[in-house]
């Protein structure tokens, strides 16, 4: 066994530390703060190539596959963007680029990959609703076929990044979730010209205020009589399980990335003002009640990052990865909660103060423990596929 990152995982780390230390602490509370996206560091690393990773090379990009971007996203996240804002990450290069690069037809890879993998274009993801949520086969936004088009009706939630654009990934049912013979029969994933529908009258959205995360708005998003060409249909009609579970499975493990970073960052604050601030004549760090606990998180960092690595290695070989997916999420997600919550223990009073990092890791640390899926559903997995414990439902 070799646990040695490859060179191509480490020129990608070199890469985008190299952009990432040109921005702050305080860039990514100002982002935070402001509510935007962090425009100057998505032109460098689109400059970069690093956008384009997963993009095959005939199509402009760099033909590496998720663990190249897993690391990627990690490395974005611990140079002080975190969890919330490493979700950029997640957006185009993971639900996009990946997917159509697996999944996608000639004329949608000719047409979309050059332009996702130089980040002219960037795409999002939707997938939950309202009355479904982390039953993502129980959802009901309904695509009937007319002719060569389907008119796309329902309701969608928690939508990131649809402001920005241009296409949207839209999970939609051709086949009503009780009529489905198995349940992931009759899903079919969509890809929907966001511009053009919003102009034409046919979706809309409106953002959902969040307590953080707030450089990649969030959307309740609502479509009505929308037209989809067939063409768009991304894999085969009814067959969209087999695209879904490709999406879902690395969209866990580069949040699992995104929310080791964010641990870093949190350990690296709490080690700083640790080491900084004196009490009773000796630095808070040397009393073991603050020390232990840190090191107990960074342990559990390290044990985390070699599931998400194994996870990614294994989809990139095509191997079955839904368990070790689910695993470093799992994992990331604890140490990125606890990294946040002892770091904020440690600041003590001074947590509170937005001059420090502690508050934005906080709230960032915290979304990975219910989204995109909870940790009740995780352990569920765990328990009934691999245990073999029955089933609760």
């Amino acid at each position: 066994m070799d646990f040695t990152l490859p060179e191509s995982a480490l020129a990608v780390q070199r890469g985008v530390a190299d952009i990432c230390s040109r921005y702050d602490l305080d860039y990514w509370q100002r982002c935070e703060s402001d509510k935007r996206w962090p425009e100057e560091v998505w032109a460098e690393l689109a400059k970069g190539g690093w956008l384009g990773l997963a993009v095959p090379e005939e199509y402009g990009g760099g033909g590496q596959g998720l663990l190249e971007l897993a690391v990627a996203t990690e490395t974005l996240s611990a140079s002080g963007a975190a969890g919330g804002s490493a979700f950029t990450y997640v957006l185009t290069p993971g639900f996009g680029a990946m997917t159509l690069a697996r999944h996608g037809s000639a004329r949608q890879r000719e047409e979309l990959l050059p332009r996702l993998a130089t980040g002219e274009i960037e795409t999002c993801f939707a997938l939950t609703e309202p009355d479904a949520g982390s039953n993502a086969l129980g959802i009901s936004t309904s695509a009937r076929r007319d002719g060569g088009e389907f008119v796309v009706n329902g309701q969608k939630i928690w939508i990131t990044g649809v402001q920005r654009a241009a296409w949207m990934l839209l999970v939609t049912r051709t086949v009503p979730a009780a009529e489905a013979r198995p349940r992931t029969h009759g899903l079919t994933v969509l890809l929907v010209n966001v511009p053009e529908a919003v102009a034409a009258g046919r979706l809309s959205y409106r953002p959902i205020p969040k307590m953080g995360a707030n450089t990649t708005p969030s959307n309740t998003v609502f479509i009505d009589d929308l037209r989809v060409p067939a063409a768009n249909v991304v894999g085969e009609v009814d067959q969209g399980a087999r695209v879904l579970w490709d999406i879902l499975n690395p969209e866990r493990i580069l949040l699992a990335a995104s929310a080791l970073g964010g641990a870093e960052v949190a350990l690296r604050a709490a080690v700083q003002y640790a080491k900084e601030r004196e009490v009773f004549g000796r630095p808070i760090g040397a009393n073991q009640a603050v020390a232990f606990p840190l090191a107990q998180v960074k342990a559990k960092i390290e044990l985390a990052r070699l599931m998400l690595y194994k996870a990614a290695w294994l989809f990139d070989e095509r191997r079955p990865c839904g368990t070790e997916a689910n695993i470093a999420k799992l994992t990331a997600s604890q140490a990125a909660w606890e990294a946040a919550d002892h770091a904020f223990q440690t600041h003590g009073g001074m947590a509170y103060s937005l001059e420090y990092p502690v508050a934005r890791l906080l709230a960032d640390a915290r979304i990975g423990r219910v989204a995109p899926v909870t940790e009740e559903l995780l352990l569920n997995h765990l328990a009934t596929q691999v245990l073999g414990l029955p089933r609760s439902f």
